[in-house]
């Protein structure tokens, strides 16, 4: 999804959680490839989500979240800092 896209479709709170997820991004990962940007709107997450296998997501505003997907398990992980995704990452 190109980014003015993405844009378009957030709505105030939603634009809200882009903001939040840049911050993070940017202050965690920003040497981290991105594999793609986009909002789910089943979920209500505006997420990035990184080649080395984590998300950054926030939804509604709320507090940004970092999730990893356990293929094994076909489950999502949460966690509340980067660098605990990130361990998890490691240990799969």
């Amino acid at each position: 999804m190109q980014t003015q896209e993405l844009i378009q479709q957030l709505r105030n709170s939603d634009l809200e959680s882009w903001i939040l997820v840049q911050r993070a991004y940017k202050e965690f990962a920003q040497d981290e490839d991105i594999m793609e940007c986009g909002f789910n709107k089943m979920s209500g997450y505006v997420y990035i989500a990184l080649e080395n296998g984590i998300s950054i997501a926030s939804c509604f505003g709320n507090p940004v979240e970092y999730i990893v997907y356990q293929h094994e398990q076909d489950e999502e992980e949460f966690f509340e800092t980067y660098k605990e995704a990130y361990k998890a990452i490691r240990s799969i």
